[in-house]
């Protein structure tokens, strides 16, 4: 047993040595001006910010998204912080449409530098609203997606002996939250992938970074999709992604997502609220899970409303959603080409 905590011990002090040189090594050096980086969803919300903050730094932006009026008015917004991106419209839940993007990119711009996926979708509404469409739904684009881009750019990265993978996955991919169960088990699918792909990607100078942000200001409540009481679940959501203490802004997480490129930290988690939730959840996880169970019995609607159907956003709006309560998300909106 002495033998083993020694062995232990030092294992853990090699790794911890490795990581702190490679910080070191790494801190400051990789530098985003003239790479060729692909944002998926790309045309609204959080996709939308990083390629602005991408093109002021100089990269070479390439977006996508399924819907290419989001996508005209995207690459002008872009175009005002620099040079105008390549844009193409792309169902990234159909590999043989991402392959087509990726050699397209390639063509136009040149080798993938750095791939950040982060197209989403997300269904809130107690779990007996839920069927196996919405698990498939969110599976098919917060995993096989991000699983279908890393093939494409994977083979020129090894041959390179270099690259960067950021895989935007969320604190319900860390911490499960009612009313979310389904976007919740994807994400908890993409970062067991993203951790498995930095452990084994390393060695070609493939860096991979998973990104869990909490509750972010990127305006996205109107396009997500709300089932059961569909208005009272618009309005705890609306409310929830606009409270200043409880979130961030999309220009905040932004800048911490490509710091967290450029340095190559294997994890980021965006947001002191929500690294105290997953430190509390780590620590004491049968008291989160208990406080999560009274989180849903007291303050979450019960099911009923429309059921199995769905409802966006903005076809879900109450009394309080919109209202001075939800100013933050209603700007970030206007602001991020959600409030169409």
């Amino acid at each position: 047993m002495i033998g083993l905590a020694r062995t232990a011990l030092v294992l853990t002090a090699a790794a911890a040595g490795t990581w702190l040189l490679r910080r070191a090594r790494g801190a400051g050096q990789f530098d985003f001006r003239d790479k060729v980086t692909i944002v998926t969803g790309g045309s609204r919300g959080l996709g939308l910010v990083l390629a602005r903050e991408l093109t002021r730094r100089g990269a070479r932006v390439a977006i996508c998204a399924r819907n290419d009026e989001d996508l005209d008015s995207a690459v002008a917004d872009v175009a005002g912080y620099g040079t105008v991106p390549f844009a193409a419209a792309c169902d990234v839940t159909q590999q043989e449409e991402v392959n087509q993007f990726v050699r397209a990119v390639e063509a136009n711009l040149g080798p993938v530098d750095v791939l950040i996926n982060n197209a989403g979708t997300i269904s809130v509404g107690p779990l007996e609203t839920m069927t196996r469409q919405d698990y498939e739904d969110a599976m098919a684009t917060h995993f096989w997606a991000p699983y279908f881009f890393v093939e494409a750019v994977l083979p020129p990265m090894r041959e390179r002996g270099g690259g960067r993978i950021v895989n935007i996955s969320s604190i319900g991919g860390k911490v499960a939250v009612p009313h979310l169960v389904p976007y919740c088990a994807s994400k908890f699918a993409l970062t067991g992938y993203s951790h498995g792909l930095h452990a084994e990607l390393a060695r070609h100078g493939i860096v991979v970074t998973t990104v869990c942000p909490g509750l972010m200001r990127t305006g996205s409540p109107p396009n997500a999709l709300f089932k059961g009481q569909n208005r009272k679940e618009y309005t705890w959501f609306a409310i929830s992604d606009s409270l200043p203490l409880l979130t961030i802004s999309a220009e905040n997480a932004a800048r911490q997502v490509l710091a967290a490129c450029a340095k190559g930290d294997p994890e980021a988690v965006l947001s002191l609220p929500a690294q105290a939730a997953v430190t509390l959840f780590n620590l004491m996880p049968s008291l989160s899970a208990e406080m999560l169970v009274l989180i849903n019995r007291l303050l979450l609607p019960r099911p009923g409303g429309i059921g199995t159907e769905h409802r966006l956003g903005r076809d879900s709006e109450s009394a309080l959603a919109p209202s001075v309560l939800t100013a933050t998300t209603e700007a970030a909106a206007r602001r991020n080409n959600e409030a169409r």
